[in-house]
């Protein structure tokens, strides 16, 4: 994988600044990339925070970074492995995946994964169109549901209750694809009664059709959950608050993972420890940038739902401060 990606437009232009004279930093700058999600989802919040604290210090480390919105977990590990991604987000379940081989990476474990820190929890989130009337995940059973996009970290686990539950997707009269920010508008527009969806609260992707068409939240719990939770350590149980949402005013009870950037072992161990000095060095900073961060804890992310060897980068900075 090239570490640090530089089109040749950008090359060119480097070029042509050393030529009219541009100091070295200028010409030396390296770009970093950081895969997200979609722009409605946290994790594209996520990349935000970090590019806006890390571009703070540009002058200093010589560091760009920029945000891309993606298909989500899968499809940023994919892109981290082929060099088109230097970071990404991606489920805790979707990691633990890959280091190991399993899911949607069977017989292709990826050795050079690397965790850098986990960041807020995910519960997985049943919204349907309250004219639906589902009062539980089994009533979504011959509805027009929305099971993920494929590539994303959401797919995967919806693949994975199907499994347990012994449903496919032919358990649907219409087994949705969209992208998570096109889901909220399709229920709401009666294209779909409902969908699944894995993301950190609270959510605009969750806001948007509760305030918008009254839509409702459902618990996702019972034997197939049950199994899930006692085979799969990446996995634990979550609560939606009460009132969190519009129309919802009781507390949803679900099953989740968490969000966890991760990068490859290719990538310099300067351009992890700035990332990772960044998001720490302005963590009140950083949990101000979305709610969902609120209640971070700096221990808690250097551990929690990591299943990838953490990056020699990241854990220099881990034990500079005490945390390792």
């Amino acid at each position: 994988m090239t570490t640090i990606k530089i089109s040749g437009g950008l090359a060119a232009a480097g070029v042509i600044a050393m030529l009219a004279g541009a100091t070295p930093a200028v010409a030396q700058q390296k770009f970093v990339t950081i895969g997200t999600g979609g722009v409605t989802g946290v994790y594209y919040a996520v990349g935000g925070a970090v590019c806006r604290l890390m571009n703070k210090d540009r002058a200093k480390t010589n560091l760009r970074c920029s945000v891309e919105s993606t298909g989500g977990s899968v499809f940023n590990v994919n892109a981290i492995k082929s060099g088109e991604l230097d970071f990404g987000l991606t489920q805790s379940d979707v990691q633990y995946n890959a280091t190991k081989g399993e899911g949607a990476f069977k017989d292709k474990a990826d050795s050079e994964l690397r965790a850098v820190y986990a960041v807020h929890p995910e519960p997985f989130t049943v919204l349907t169109r309250k004219e639906a009337n589902i009062a539980k995940f089994e009533d979504v059973k011959g509805k027009r549901f929305n099971v993920g996009n494929p590539g994303s970290g959401t797919r995967a686990s919806m693949d994975q209750l199907l499994a347990e539950m012994k449903w496919t997707v032919k358990d649907f009269s219409l087994a949705g694809e969209l992208k998570a920010d096109e889901q909220g508008p399709a229920l709401c527009d009666n294209k779909i009664d409902g969908f699944y969806y894995g993301v950190g609260h609270p959510s605009a992707a969750i806001q948007d059709p509760t305030t918008t068409c009254g839509a409702k939240l459902v618990s996702l719990t019972g034997p197939a959950v049950d199994a899930l939770l006692k085979q799969f350590p990446y996995y634990s149980v979550a609560t939606i608050p009460g009132g969190m949402y519009s129309n919802n005013p009781n507390p949803t009870t679900t099953y989740g993972v968490m969000a966890t950037v991760v990068t490859s072992s290719k990538q310099p161990d300067d351009v992890v420890y700035n990332l990772v000095k960044a998001t720490f060095d302005n963590f009140d900073e950083f949990k101000k940038l979305h709610p969902a961060f609120a209640n971070l804890d700096p221990k808690d992310m250097v551990k929690a739902g990591l299943s990838a060897p953490l990056h020699p980068g990241a854990v220099k900075f881990y034990k500079e401060k005490g945390w390792m």
